[in-house]
């Protein structure tokens, strides 16, 4: 955040993003909802708690509740680790250096671009649905491009968006870590309530494509993204406290022993761009909508999403391969 939010106030200062929202806005209409949607959709991409919150530039009280509920459905900086990694073991681990990366990087944009591509077709399913109405307009002038004054741009980045989301992840970080950790040591008959709790979603993993384990880990992540993979891991390895690969080789043998093949990675990499947001993001669309309700729907909506292409990949994977 410390990198990606400097980066997005010097192009917002630089007066490029209202050229984003400009080009956007036909795509955004024709949805149902406002052309200032893909100026906080862009901030997702650093943090979807920020881009929650960035969503009151959009005056209409209907369109800023589809920007809120659809933000979720563009990756944070949280989630890119375990995508980049996905896609660097099982997709482009076998091909030369310079050619790996540029695959690397093409996949993860397909996938970026896949995530805009549903943020737009919710919008319109919401606007169709629940949320029903008619787009606004908004007149947008086009600032011209003008250097940007470093000095406010590093103050309004660091202290307005960087350490706001910090200070709310700070809430749920401590209880997190001790349930984690209570978790992972804790015995019953001598197995871990950790791998209880993983055997008690295996049916439903294994239906996504998944294990009982990756589905806990993702549960468990509710409070940062940044910690599935480590969980993962811990649990793989039967440890007691969050781990890391030393190398991507090691993960990916670590992976495979345990099961894992490249319909399991497709699979994981759809789960971690289409389910619930983060602890954070929650309790900020809580605040900025007042509603436990919309709250709850900004849950499951993502996660049904996710829950519903995992199965069919699965399904998909069962036949083919």
């Amino acid at each position: 955040m410390a990198i990606f939010f400097p980066l997005f106030t010097l192009l917002e200062d630089l007066g490029y993003l209202p050229r984003i929202a400009f080009n956007l806005d036909k795509y955004f209409k024709r949805a149902g909802a406002c052309g200032k949607q893909a100026l906080t959709m862009c901030m997702g991409f650093g943090c979807n708690a920020a881009g929650v919150t960035g969503c009151r530039i959009i005056d209409s009280p209907r369109e800023r509740l589809i920007a809120i509920l659809t933000n979720v459905f563009v990756p944070c900086n949280g989630r890119f680790p375990t995508l980049i990694s996905m896609i660097t073991i099982f997709f482009t681990a076998s091909a030369p250096k310079f050619i790996r990366s540029v695959t690397s990087a093409l996949i993860l944009l397909a996938v970026i671009i896949l995530g805009v591509i549903v943020t737009i077709l919710i919008s319109w399913i919401l606007s169709k649905t629940v949320l029903k109405g008619v787009p606004s307009s908004f007149t947008l002038e086009l600032p011209p491009y003008r250097r940007p004054q470093i000095g406010k741009v590093i103050v309004r980045s660091i202290f307005d968006r960087t350490i706001f989301v910090l200070g709310r992840a700070c809430i749920t970080a401590a209880p997190a870590g001790l349930l984690i950790w209570v978790l992972a040591n804790c015995s019953i008959n001598d197995t871990s309530i950790l791998m209880i709790l993983a055997d008690f979603f295996e049916p439903v993993g294994s239906i996504m494509g998944l294990d009982g384990i990756i589905l806990l880990a993702f549960i468990l992540g509710f409070p940062a993204n940044e910690i599935v993979m480590p969980i993962i891991l811990m649990a793989y390895m039967s440890g007691a406290s969050l781990m890391e690969a030393e190398s991507s080789h090691i993960l990916k043998e670590i992976l495979c022993s345990n099961g894992w093949t490249v319909t399991t990675a497709i699979c994981t990499i759809l789960f971690v761009l289409f389910h619930f947001p983060c602890s954070t993001t929650c309790l900020t669309i809580k605040k900025e909508t007042g509603s436990w309700k919309w709250t709850a729907f900004s849950i499951l909506l993502p996660t049904l999403c996710g829950f519903i292409l995992c199965c069919a990949v699965s399904l998909f994977g069962k036949l083919v391969l």
